[in-house]
């Protein structure tokens, strides 16, 4: 990468580790410029106004998503080995996750009751493509008959969902040691669940 490309991605990165602690609401060209070391004006050279800066803070974080959940996912055999891999590279997200906080949650209360903007926009994309995939992967898992012919693609997503965010919330917010153990046995029953 050229010198600019770099401290781009290097401004990025700051960007998402403030959004992921602040809130994307939270980040601003001035604090970022503190955390880089660098003037106002420098950061804004690369990102322009800081709605620009938080779409691209949204995009690099669904960028990194996809390449440590969706895609390697994607090498499982179709059906339920891949809706179980998706669940637990996403569940070993949110664990790690409790300490950084996650752009799809913290910006989905954010903006939840914002009018329309790009930011909005940009994450109402990003959880959409997610939640296509799994949804996809749901329907796959009972095409091939790992999952009852009865399996209601948008219920199971509905289920999966809430049991991720109530993990987050639990190991995040209440700092339950033992939410991940919890969530993991709750995760598995609601899949046996849909298997009978």
């Amino acid at each position: 990468m050229r010198k600019g490309e770099q401290t781009r991605a290097a401004i990025l990165d700051a960007a998402l580790e403030l959004a992921s602690r602040d809130g994307l609401e939270g980040l601003t060209i001035g604090s970022l410029a503190e955390r880089m070391k660098m003037s106002k004006s420098g950061v804004f050279a690369h990102f322009g106004a800081r709605e620009e800066l938080q779409v691209e803070v949204v995009r690099e974080y669904h960028r990194r998503f996809e390449a440590e959940v969706f895609r390697p996912s994607l090498a499982e055999p179709r059906g339920l080995p891949r809706l179980a891999a998706m669940i637990a590279r996403w569940t070993d997200k949110r664990i790690h996750e409790v300490q950084t906080g996650c752009i799809f949650i913290s910006g989905a209360v954010e903006y939840d009751d914002r009018p329309a903007s790009v930011v909005r926009e940009q994450l109402l994309q990003s959880i959409a493509a997610w939640r296509g995939a799994l949804a996809r992967a749901i329907e796959q898992a009972r095409d091939e008959g790992h999952l009852r012919q009865d399996t209601d693609a948008p219920t199971l997503l509905f289920e999966i969902y809430s049991l991720m965010l109530g993990l987050h919330h639990d190991a995040r917010f209440l700092h339950l040691d033992d939410a991940p153990a919890i969530a993991d046995r709750a995760l598995k029953r609601l899949i046996e669940s849909y298997q009978r």
